[in-house]
């Protein structure tokens, strides 16, 4: 009974008033530490955002409004900025901090804009939602790839 009141009260508290939606296996949560740990086909849902993964940690402030996402094991996402940007992909890790509305991709990523059709691939990225703005590093062995689909020039055509 006391799991489901805390769950209760987390998804109540979710920031900006929109719905969370959380499904997984397995559910723990520790109200006093303020962390919730989702594992098995989690799949959470805010308003047009979807993000999978097999276990998220959501760390919470005293007030239960989360303050940091990390999700981990074959993560895919699709996620909408403020500007209405789309992106979709894939990554090892992602953690998000809802505070400032960023998202960081960890090992084997690969973003991609889909209403620009621009591509990133690399091993940290960070998607900045209000700005719509994202950043990547390469590691040492490997570099970052970006793909931009250009426009033929009319020589071409």
């Amino acid at each position: 009974m006391k799991l489901i009141l805390i769950l209760m009260i987390f998804l109540i508290s979710v920031i900006n008033a929109q719905e969370l939606k959380v499904k997984a296996n397995k559910f723990n949560a520790d109200e006093k530490a303020g962390v919730s740990i989702f594992e098995g086909d989690v799949n959470m849902i805010k308003g047009y955002d979807e993000l999978n993964a097999t276990k998220v940690t959501i760390y919470t402030n005293k007030k239960h409004q989360p303050i940091k996402y990390i999700a981990k094991g074959n993560v895919s996402f699709k996620l909408k900025t403020k500007k209405g940007s789309v992106y979709k992909g894939v990554a090892g890790k992602v953690i998000y901090l809802p505070n400032l509305k960023e998202y960081h991709f960890f090992k084997n990523v690969y973003l991609q804009q889909i209403d620009q059709k621009k591509e990133i691939l690399g091993d940290e990225v960070v998607l900045k939602m209000t700005e719509g703005k994202a950043y990547a590093k390469g590691v040492k062995t490997e570099p970052v790839i970006m793909i931009f689909d250009m426009p033929k020039d009319k020589e071409e055509q």
